[in-house]
């Protein structure tokens, strides 16, 4: 039977070009004379044993059945609902464009295919933090497929849309599966379903021909056509990673049960203690990217497209102004690891409690509540509050940091867990 024997070594490592962005600004920071928080990477207090009758097992059932398992499966009915709208949503537009249909059905379908892609994204960004083996095998490929952000590619969604209408790309059948993470995803979705100026991005000297010349109703057409397709495929990368993690009762193990295996013979990880680490390791996706790619980079406290300013152009969602939701879903997230799912679940919190550091674990639990506080009570998008109240944003990235820095030092030295590489000496 297929088991994920060839996991990557980083839970985090999934997008080398983000990771050496990441570490630049690491440098970039330290000039300036901030103080580092965590000097240790790979083989943390790795010679430390807890020692203690924390059952570990109980820990990765609860996290794993409990937390990832159903964030996983509603993403995939999720992706499902978000096909189907905007599948009718591309019809009320072809409808339309044969005087079937009125301006106010159109809108009104546009309307649910947009609210479906926030109903997934909200459920995705949880996801985010639960990145595991099946997202991360081959740098990343099927969470990219699913989500390519950081990377975007306006640009090359306008091409493969012209593509996609031709039905061949390069002499060949067109096939979206075949096509780079950048041109897909919910990434582009968003960009079609949100962005509402029908040119092209295209700057380059390849571009759509004659694109902008089209009338606008065969332009929106297209474009819901393509939308469709990149929404056809989301749903199945969903279906793939379920498979992945859940297995198949044939040939596929499920990551989700080498986890729990964790331990026995011919396992993939060792110890227990190894697939505890596995998943803290996951936690840390609050560090490089909420902290730093979500909140940092805009503010200009690491390098932008701006230069090193306040950049709005650089927030995450920036077409559906989502953005401030996105950052609040992985503190959910995180909060669920930390706390367990439900009253009766067991969490990171539990393991803490055990070892005697009890204040580490109402210090996470004070900290993510104040966070979740202050960025539910933002009054506009981030990249508006960017530009009117950037010191707000600062006191969210402030908060977020309280909580990142706790995880590199307490956290893993009371559990002595290993500290991820990407996550040694980041100091923003």
């Amino acid at each position: 039977m297929m088991k994920y024997s060839k996991t990557l070594p980083l839970a985090l490592s999934f997008n080398k070009k983000v990771i050496s962005v990441a570490l630049l600004s690491v440098f970039v920071l330290s000039a300036c004379g901030e103080d580092t928080t965590s000097s240790s990477g790979t083989g943390f207090n790795k010679e430390q044993d807890t020692n203690t009758g924390f059952d570990q097992g109980q820990l990765i059932v609860s996290i794993v059945d409990n937390v990832i398992t159903p964030t996983y499966q509603e993403f995939s009915t999720l992706a499902a609902t978000q096909q189907q709208a905007v599948t009718d949503y591309c019809q009320q537009e072809t409808a339309f464009a044969d005087n079937n249909s009125s301006e106010q059905l159109v809108s009104d379908a546009k309307t649910l295919a947009k609210e479906s892609w926030r109903n997934a994204m909200n459920t995705w960004q949880q996801a985010e933090m639960m990145q595991l083996s099946p997202l991360l095998i081959g740098d990343g490929a099927l969470r990219n497929n699913i989500y390519s952000w950081p990377t975007r590619n306006t640009c090359g969604v306008d091409l493969d849309v012209t593509y996609f209408k031709a039905g061949s790309v390069n002499g060949q059948p067109y096939n979206i599966a075949t096509r780079t993470a950048s041109r897909k995803s919910l990434l582009a979705l968003e960009y079609l379903l949100f962005n509402d100026n029908l040119d092209h991005t295209c700057t380059g000297s390849t571009k759509p021909d004659s694109w902008n010349n089209q009338t606008e109703q065969y332009r929106k057409i297209a474009r819901c056509e393509y939308a469709g397709e990149v929404a056809k495929d989301i749903e199945t990368n969903s279906q793939t990673l379920l498979t992945a993690w859940l297995g198949n009762n044939a040939d596929v193990v499920g990551y989700a049960n080498e986890l729990k295996a964790a331990g026995e013979a011919d396992s993939t990880f060792e110890t227990e203690h190894h697939a505890v680490n596995k998943l803290s390791d996951a936690l840390f996706y609050m560090d490089i990217f909420t902290k730093s790619a979500k909140l940092a980079e805009p503010l200009g406290l690491e390098l932008n497209k701006c230069g090193s300013q306040v950049c709005p152009d650089v927030v995450e969602s920036k077409y559906s102004h989502h953005s401030l939701e996105n950052i609040i879903n992985n503190i959910q997230a995180f909060k669920k690891f930390i706390q367990g799912p439900g009253n009766d679940g067991i969490g990171f919190r539990d393991y803490l409690i055990d070892v005697g550091d009890k204040t580490t674990a109402d210090s996470l639990d004070e900290n993510i509540e104040r966070v979740l506080s202050a960025t539910e009570a933002y009054q506009s998008s981030l990249a508006e509050t960017l530009m009117t109240s950037p010191e707000q944003v600062e006191q969210t990235h402030s908060e977020v940091k309280n909580i990142t820095d706790k995880l590199k030092s307490d956290f893993i030295t009371s559990l002595a867990l290993e500290l991820p590489k990407t996550a040694a000496g980041d100091n923003d």
